[in-house]
């Protein structure tokens, strides 16, 4: 059984590099036997969270939400793909996450962080590991953190130079990571149902 992975992204920006990023990591996890697929903020446009999907009555979210729902509820994992805006994460994706809760739980998911610069977006990626834990899922410790974006994948999503050769070689052990807690949250779910 193939694994069904979302990759979120969350950039509004009209320049948007961290998109390399997202694009590597669902061929990769797709290379590797997974059916990874892209979850953009920016094409869903969910509005400013006002109401969650749980506080609409059945039937009446907006169609967008309604999809997106039910994905995230049909998925086995899922990996956030962020950049770092001021130190914090980006509100594209965190407006986008917010919009469900019991929708993610018991489930695994990764982090990856990216920037313009040589920090790579990684404090971003740790507030995201204490987000993503608060929303019921499972964080796993391999995490990857690209930076300059510009010089590590090109255009076409492609690693390029010493950074891309960087890249893949990280990117085996957070997608294995990612694999390992993915199989063990589906074997228990199919074991005993979850407490809440």
């Amino acid at each position: 059984m193939a694994d069904r992975i979302l990759v979120f992204y969350g950039s509004y920006r009209s320049d948007r590099m961290g998109i390399r990023l997202a694009d590597y990591l669902v061929a990769g996890l797709n290379a590797r036997g997974a059916e990874a697929e892209l979850i953009d903020a920016k094409a869903v446009d969910l509005p400013m969270l006002d109401r969650m999907y749980k506080e609409y009555p059945k039937g009446t979210a907006p169609a967008a939400m309604e999809a997106l729902a039910q994905k995230i509820r049909g998925a086995d994992a899922f990996v956030f793909v962020t950049g770092e805006y001021n130190w914090g994460p980006q509100p594209g994706l965190k407006n986008l996450t917010d919009h469900f809760l019991e929708e993610w739980f018991w489930r695994p998911a990764a982090v990856a962080s990216y920037s313009a610069g040589r920090f790579s977006g990684v404090r971003s990626g740790t507030a995201w590991h204490s987000i993503l834990s608060e929303m019921g899922m499972v964080v796993v410790s391999s995490t990857l953190a690209v930076g300059p974006i510009s010089q590590t994948l090109d255009a076409n999503s492609k690693p390029t130079g010493s950074a891309g050769e960087s890249l893949d070689r990280s990117f085996g052990r957070f997608a294995d990571d990612l694999a390992w807690w993915t199989a063990a949250a589906r074997a228990q779910r199919a074991r005993k149902a979850p407490p809440y």
